[in-house]
């Protein structure tokens, strides 16, 4: 696991975010005065019951949902005061998303669905294709360019979903149960890429879960229980 220098700079950091859905007897508090940072090369988990509040925060924190109050920096831009237009920008380039669904086009290749954020960035071809060769490389799925997601098997979805999320070499990674629709030897196969990549790209990634077996890869801990935030534990120095 990874130490980190106590002078780190958090590459997400999060203050008091509240989210309520509905109002009056049907509110639903998905988010209560949550506070927590997340650094560089760190892996945090977040843990919980299906209800929690795990998606809203990873949501809030990704800049995909606005919270009522409180504040997200991502480095040093605030995501609750910026347009939506300035929030997809940022997203386009600083965040990467990685989904329990997978997420990839069902009409294109491996290697043209890791080249699509690329493509809204304007990168020129060839970056876009070398970048592609790197990344499918790096997810072990080099041999794999020309297929399409109904030719992949789950877990070469999602390292194809990974892949696509680290296409712009965002700083910040959110991963909402990525290993949900995966069996558990690719599982923990998957988590096992995702930590070594966290920790190798120096990227801040924040993972959701309910898999007890999950929280093994992880540098630190936080549980959310009915939208509260009641444990935050480091586990990088096992």
């Amino acid at each position: 696991m990874t130490v980190l220098p106590n002078d780190s700079v958090p590459a997400l950091r999060a203050s008091s975010l509240h989210r309520t859905y509905g109002v009056g007897s049907a509110a639903v508090h998905a988010c209560r005065d949550v506070s927590l940072s997340v650094f560089p090369g760190e892996l945090l988990v977040v843990r919980g019951r299906s209800g929690s509040g795990k998606t809203t925060l990873l949501n809030c924190l990704g800049g995909l949902d606005e919270p009522d109050s409180g504040t997200v920096f991502l480095g040093d831009r605030d995501l609750t005061i910026l347009s939506e237009d300035e929030r997809v920008a940022l997203r386009q380039t600083k965040v990467g998303f990685v989904f329990q669904s997978f997420g990839l086009i069902s009409i294109l290749s491996a290697a043209e669905n890791v080249e699509v954020p690329m493509r809204l960035i304007g990168l020129p071809v060839a970056e876009r294709r070398a970048r592609v060769d790197e990344l499918l490389d790096l997810v072990g799925l080099a041999d794999h360019h020309h297929q399409r997601p109904a030719e992949l098997s789950g877990g070469q979805q999602q390292r194809v979903g990974l892949a696509r999320a680290l296409a712009n070499r965002p700083r910040v990674l959110i991963a909402d149960e990525p290993t949900g629709q995966l069996d558990s030897v690719t599982a923990g196969t998957m988590m096992d890429l995702i930590s070594d990549l966290v920790h190798t790209q120096q990227v801040a990634a924040v993972v959701s879960t309910h898999d007890p077996l999950m929280i093994q890869r992880a540098d630190r801990l936080v549980e959310l229980h009915d939208g509260e935030l009641v444990r935050d534990l480091d586990l990088s120095l096992r």
